[in-house]
């Protein structure tokens, strides 16, 4: 069972000037995190410019972060792939490493179809001992997970939710009906958090929270504690800076809004690249106008 309420960051890499991971700032923002209530951490995920990370990148970061956090917030590993095989090693190796749960992709580029995107899925969860978070995003993959397979997946024992960013709430609202103790559901869309949260979602996989983690901690919870206006009125209020951290592809938003803030996390590796002069202009307005810059 893996039922985390709240805002689990989707946290980005820092880079170094020369490229390289820089591991000091990946632990400052690990201890702002936790000191800011952020509830998870999921590493090497698409926020973190994961498809340009080597193996070994992948391991000393997942080791790292393993290390530091210390079972004091759960965190989950990306090992997504759109090989099969190579999706279970890799969670198979985060495992070993110690994480608490991992983040799995449906297969990208390749595809698949409704069997083989259970079996993608399934086989990985038969070869491990640790939840799995289904990863939904097919902006991303090209693909959904259709509905049915959910449904199936739901059921196993080792696979303990899914992470949905289509951004479609009427498959949002058709996944909820298997939602249970065992099988739990994230936004993974910060423009739609608290519509997921209406249907049972447990909170949001955030890419916002990379900038405002105890807000987007606090706005979660207060939905699910009931206090629904206070809510609503956080997610209204930074709608637009939400909206203009996908201005561009993410995560150069992001990264750009964190550097912006003066966190220092460096810039990015090809294919991204800085964001053009006029979104960077949009961007550090609508930080202005609601004072987070």
């Amino acid at each position: 069972m893996f039922n985390v309420k709240g805002s689990i960051v989707a946290l980005i890499t820092p880079f170094n000037e020369d490229g390289s991971v820089n591991f000091e700032k990946l632990g400052e923002l690990i201890e702002w995190h936790i000191a800011n209530k952020t509830d998870g951490i999921v590493l090497l995920g698409t926020t973190s410019e994961s498809p340009t990370m080597t193996h070994e990148e992948d391991e000393a970061i997942v080791k790292f972060a393993v290390e530091l956090v210390n079972k004091r917030v759960p965190l989950i590993a990306s090992s997504g792939s759109n090989c099969t095989q190579t999706m279970i090693e890799k969670s198979l190796q985060f495992q070993a490493a110690g994480v608490d749960a991992l983040l799995c992709i449906s297969p990208y580029y390749n595809k698949a179809n409704n069997e083989g995107m259970y079996r993608h899925f399934a086989d990985v969860a038969d070869a491990v001992d640790i939840p799995i978070i289904l990863y939904n995003v097919p902006g991303r993959t090209g693909c959904n997970i259709p509905v049915e397979v959910v449904e199936r997946l739901a059921k196993h024992r080792n696979i303990a939710g899914i992470k949905e960013a289509s951004g479609n709430l009427s498959y949002a609202a058709k996944v909820a009906r298997f939602l249970s103790d065992d099988f739990v559901m994230y936004s993974g869309n910060d423009d739609v958090i608290l519509p997921v949260l209406s249907v049972g979602g447990s909170g949001v996989i955030s890419v916002w929270a990379n900038l405002m983690p105890e807000t987007v901690h606090t706005m979660v919870m207060d939905f699910l504690e009931g206090r629904t206006a206070k809510a609503m009125e956080t997610q209204i209020h930074y709608l637009d800076l939400i909206n203009d951290l996908f201005i561009e592809v993410n995560p150069i938003p992001i990264k750009e809004a964190m550097n912006l803030h003066g966190m220092e996390v460096g810039g990015y590796r090809l294919p991204l690249c800085e964001m053009t002069e006029a979104h960077r202009a949009i961007l550090k307005a609508e930080m202005e106008k609601v004072e987070v810059l």
